[in-house]
């Protein structure tokens, strides 16, 4: 049993330390318990309640505390993939709810898995997920300063590996801030979320490179096909360097690997297979 979680990419890690450290603390003790939940829960259950978990923290750019868009609302999006049933389900765009990625969750006994916009929100309401705003004071200041210029980008994602080995991986994200109200980020397609029962990947950076080079469906399709995780992973981060893409992605194999790689080493994550890890 492995879990492996990330908080996105920060500026902050280059000039507050304060706010690395409480990334840092977030992280661990945010792993920590996602491992104590994967010992009696199946990996799909996991990586649900890790990126919950991770989206009621305001520290991360998802749920509570995401990026405001340029028209001054928030709208988050979030997927799911379960690599044992090989189903997918996320929300696009969602407004005014706690946790997307349980939006999400829900969505995968639907047929119709995807949603966006209005009918994601609809959908919510329907299924009983209350009013939620997500703006933090600290947002509202971001956006009134127009600090999106600094280029934060924000990502949270967790895979896992259970007793049976099977593998989930989750993403949720609050965007980049500022974009083009409804721009649609990487975070709710294969490109930046899938799994199988060969491997999980979660992707963070900018999510129109990560779109363009399909980078988490080509990373578990190659690792499918025998390339092991980091072998995987590195062909395709040569790939997204002939683009000059900018991303980061952590994951985990049926064969027990747990990796992450990234573009610049800003990317905050950690992992518990056997013992914890916490990264920068």
């Amino acid at each position: 049993m492995k879990v492996i979680i990330h908080g996105g990419f920060f500026s902050e890690s280059d000039t507050n330390q304060e706010t690395k450290r409480a990334k840092q603390e977030a992280l661990s003790a945010i792993v920590t318990q996602a491992n104590t939940y994967l010992q009696t829960h199946t990996a799909l259950e996991t990586v649900v309640y890790t990126v919950s978990l991770l989206e009621d923290d305001e520290l991360f750019n998802a749920g509570l505390g995401s990026q405001i868009q340029s028209d001054g609302k928030v709208r988050l999006s979030a997927s799911l993939m379960d690599g044992k049933t090989q189903k997918f389900s996320g929300v696009i765009n969602i407004e005014d709810v706690k946790n997307p990625i349980q939006v999400s969750e829900r969505l995968l006994g639907y047929e119709d898995r995807v949603l966006s916009g209005e009918g994601a929100s609809a959908f919510a309401t329907k299924n009983g997920f209350g009013y939620f705003d997500p703006i933090t004071p600290q947002r509202r200041l971001e956006y009134q300063a127009k600090l999106n210029q600094q280029e934060r980008k924000g990502t949270v994602g967790c895979v896992a590996l259970d007793a049976d080995g099977n593998i989930a991986a989750a993403t949720s994200t609050g965007g980049k801030g500022f974009e083009i109200p409804c721009r649609v980020s990487d975070s709710a397609t294969v490109a930046g979320n899938f799994a199988n029962p060969f491997a999980g990947i979660s992707c963070t950076g900018v999510g129109e490179d990560i779109v363009n080079t399909a980078l988490a469906a080509k990373i578990v399709t190659r690792v499918t096909d025998g390339f092991s995780l980091k072998d995987a992973c590195e062909k395709s981060f040569a790939e997204l360097k002939f683009i000059d893409g900018f991303a980061g992605v952590i994951g985990i194999s049926s064969q027990g690997e747990v990796y992450h790689l990234d573009s610049h080493p800003y990317m905050v994550w950690a992992s518990f297979d056997d013992s914890l890890q916490v990264f920068p």
